[in-house]
């Protein structure tokens, strides 16, 4: 009975998270106008409407720059701001932690705002490049956090174990750190890229004419429900199980990549 309640509960939680999901994936398929029912039929006439909009797919490739760039750049700083603090005695270390995690309990409204400032002052004009700077600074928190919580005793011990043979710290880094730190610089990657991939409001706030889907999204909402934006999270949901998948690949235990 405790079994049959167990795998019940686990049903019904299962349904709750996907059945958005479903219903999103199903209406995509519809040949109607709206995406609602009564299900008129099956159709892939709007991924064929998606996929020849140039203007969502420049919106798509950008999402994909920006959340790819700006994730490389969160990892990279996150790596050093952690290295540092995990390897070094260093003044006001708590402090400097805690600086650096605190933009994960800031809205990124006001992140947003503050970014928005800055570059005015700064005469910066709005593009990609500030869209992808903004991400940075709301992943680089992540980053940082997922990486210095996998620099433990085990790592500290083979990185000395490799001084001791000669190692430089360059090559102690490179031979060593980074090759043991490998699953987590990998999730803190995909993840930043996740977290990336759906932000609207730093996009919103930083962009101008190159937008994020994100932001492309919702000018298509303005104009009412579609089934083209059923196709648009279909594709994007997809991709994302793709990537999970490839991910989950790589990183089993006894695979090499």
């Amino acid at each position: 009975m405790t079994r049959l309640l167990a795998w019940l509960y686990l049903l019904l939680a299962y349904g709750f998270i996907l059945l958005p999901v479903g219903a999103l994936v199903l209406f995509s398929f519809q040949d109607g106008r709206l995406p609602v029912p009564p299900f008129q039929g099956v159709s892939l006439r709007w991924y064929a409407d998606v996929l020849g909009d140039r203007d969502l797919m420049a919106a798509l490739l950008n999402s994909a720059l920006v959340a790819s760039g700006s994730s490389a750049v969160a990892c990279a700083l996150g790596f050093l701001a952690a290295y540092g603090l995990a390897r070094h005695v260093l003044p006001g270390a708590a402090l400097l932690r805690a600086i650096l995690v605190l933009p994960l309990a800031v809205s990124t409204l006001i992140v947003g705002l503050g970014l928005l400032i800055v570059a005015s002052r700064l005469g910066v004009g709005l593009s990609l490049w500030t869209a992808g700077m903004g991400h940075v600074v709301i992943n680089l928190p992540l980053c940082f956090a997922i990486l210095y919580a996998s620099m433990g005793d085990q790592q500290r011990n083979a990185e000395r174990a490799a001084r001791d043979l000669g190692a430089s710290e360059g090559q102690v880094i490179r031979l060593v750190t980074v090759p043991m730190l490998r699953p987590a610089l990998v999730a803190a990657f995909f993840l930043s890229v996740t977290l990336s991939w759906d932000e609207f409001i730093v996009s919103f706030l930083l962009t101008r004419f190159d937008v994020t889907l994100p932001v492309e999204i919702w000018s298509m909402l303005r104009s009412g429900l579609s089934p083209r934006l059923n196709a648009i999270g279909s594709l994007v949901f997809l991709v994302s199980i793709a990537v999970v998948a490839a991910v989950e690949l790589v990183l089993r235990p006894g695979r090499r990549p």
